[in-house]
Order: C-alpha cells, then sequence, then structure tokens
C-alpha cells in the first residue's frame, strides 16, 4: 500500500494531468458501478414483496449485474472532464486569487473566495456537462437532455451547497496545491456515485421539492398581464 502511494505521488508530480485524468475515470468508473449496486437493492426492497421473494439464484431478475456500458459511459466523464478540467480549474483559481485579489494565501477570505467561486462558477458549468454528456451518451435527443439538466441540475446543487462549501474549506485551507486534485479525487467515488444515482432516478418525488418553487415562480410569471406602454 505504501509502494502504491509513493508510486501515485511521483506520478502526479511528474504527470499531473495525465495522473489525474486516469485516477479519476477509474473512480468515476467505480462510483457508478456502487450507483448501480445501490439502485439495484432499493428496487429490489420495493417492488418484491415478502412473501414473494423466492430462494437465492431462483430469480435472475433479483441477481445484480453490473451494466459496464454505463460504467463506461460514467467512467469517460471522469477521464474527459473531470481530469483534465478540473487540473487546470484548481490551479488556475489559486492563481486568480493570489494574483488579482492578492488575499493572504489560506486566509479566510483567500479560502471563501476559492469556495464561493467553486460553487458558483465551476459547479453549474460541471453540473450541466455531466447531465449533458450522459444524456448525449445514453442516445436521448436534444429536448430530452434539457429535461433532464432541468430535472436534475437543482437537486444536484442543492446537494453540493450542503456538502461542498465544508469539504472545500478543508481542501484550500490546509491541503497543498499540489495535493488539491488528490483531495478532492478521494472525494470522486461518492461524487460519481452519486451523481450516476441521481441521473438514475428521473422524476423521483423528492426531486420535485427541489423544482416546485421555480415551477411555481414561472407560473407566476405567466399568470401576470403584460401592461401596455
Amino acid at each position: 500500500m505504501l509502494k502504491a502511494w509513493k508510486l501515485y505521488q511521483n506520478c502526479l508530480t511528474v504527470h499531473p494531468v495525465k495522473t489525474q485524468i486516469i485516477s479519476s475515470g477509474i473512480l468515476w468508473g467505480i462510483g457508478d458501478i456502487a450507483a448501480q449496486r445501490i439502485t439495484h437493492s432499493r428496487r429490489i426492497k420495493v417492488e418484491v414483496e415478502p412473501h414473494q421473494k423466492t430462494h437465492d439464484g431462483d430469480n435472475e431478475d433479483e441477481q445484480f449485474k453490473v451494466n459496464w456500458k454505463r460504467a463506461a459511459i460514467t467512467s469517460g466523464f471522469g477521464f474527459g472532464f473531470v481530469g483534465p478540467i478540473g487540473h487546470y480549474w484548481y490551479e488556475g483559481l489559486d492563481r486568480l486569487i493570489r494574483s488579482r485579489l492578492r488575499f493572504p494565501p489560506n486566509s479566510l477570505r483567500f479560502v471563501a473566495s476559492k469556495i464561493a467561486l467553486d460553487g458558483g462558477v465551476f459547479g453549474p458549468i460541471y453540473g450541466i456537462s455531466f447531465f449533458s454528456y450522459i444524456g448525449f451518451a445514453s442516445g436521448k435527443n436534444l429536448p430530452e437532455v434539457k429535461e433532464g439538466i432541468k430535472r436534475d441540475l437543482i437537486p444536484s446543487m442543492a446537494v453540493g451547497a450542503a456538502f461542498g462549501p465544508i469539504i472545500q474549506f478543508i481542501n484550500f485551507r490546509y491541503v497543498p496545491l499540489m495535493y488539491q486534485l488528490l483531495y478532492v479525487n478521494m472525494f470522486c467515488l461518492l461524487d460519481s456515485a452519486f451523481m450516476s444515482w441521481l441521473e438514475q432516478q428521473e422524476d423521483a418525488p423528492w426531486k420535485k421539492r427541489f423544482t416546485s418553487f421555480l415551477t411555481f415562480e414561472d407560473q407566476q410569471l405567466e399568470k401576470k398581464p403584460i401592461k401596455e406602454c
């Protein structure tokens, strides 16, 4: 384990972008498989009544099987977006705060600025990119992809707003810049599992709690009469 860690450190130092691309792709693939497992387990609990359960192995539908195509598609997002874009984003973000805002490194203003920009700028780009990529890669057309983004983006950002600042505060305050991507990648496993699970939830009732407010606002705007000049 120690040798593997030293090897990773060496690769991260010598080939940072390539290392982040490979590690992100692997972690996102594993995360999607975990999401598939969670979705499968919940479906079995909901659909199969206790008296309908058969002996182990009697019902093929109850056996978990990995959807390797879906895992490969999700892994592709790690390879193509999370790894390279994440690498340059965190480096550019640090350079921006230091050179433009000139806040003292690791100060509260320095960290707070990073958290605000990461969540307010990169967060929406990340979410839209993920749901667009997954939608098109799954064979959906443009209207279906737009509907999926409208349905899933707000719930994902709400969860990100709840946990992201805590995770990133530790990252930006205590983790050296060269290891910040490594720190973030540690959470990619959970993040990819959550994003994959969220995308598969489709029109789950709990999602509507996040989007009902915006729908209500749109309806109110439509009802308002347009005043003539």
